[in-house]
């Protein structure tokens, strides 16, 4: 892959995790906490759901930063790794968010793509 398309898909995730960290706290008490009503009445409670958002915000922006900062085999498979679970959870959650016509779910499938692709090409590039 030519360094400058490598720059453009890097810096695409990079602009999306961020983008998703901010937009996560802004919306706390809004759209994100919307995205657990389905959950069952034992996680219902308030501190547990900002806790949840939080946390997946903090780390939406540890990996922006490190894919930003230090990218590499460790940061893209992190972030494979950390986008499955977070799309696993929340398909039980709330499966409904597949068939969201912004694709809030569906949006992971290219961006897991993106990731193989350049941990393919830091594969190559390896002696």
């Amino acid at each position: 892959m030519n360094p400058a398309a490598r720059q453009l898909l890097r810096l695409s995730l990079v602009f999306v995790w961020l983008a998703t960290a901010i937009v996560s706290v802004v919306e706390l008490r809004g759209q994100s906490r919307d995205l657990l009503v389905s959950l069952p009445a034992a996680w219902s409670d308030p501190h547990l759901a900002t806790a949840l958002i939080l946390s997946g915000a903090a780390a939406n922006a540890l990996l922006g930063l490190w894919v930003a900062w230090r990218p590499g085999r460790a940061a893209y498979w992190a972030a494979l790794v950390l986008m499955g679970v977070m799309t696993l959870l929340a398909t039980f959650v709330d499966p409904a968010w597949w068939l969201h016509p912004l694709g809030p779910l569906t949006k992971n499938l290219p961006m897991a793509a993106i990731l193989l692709a350049l941990l393919q090409d830091e594969a190559r590039a390896q002696p």
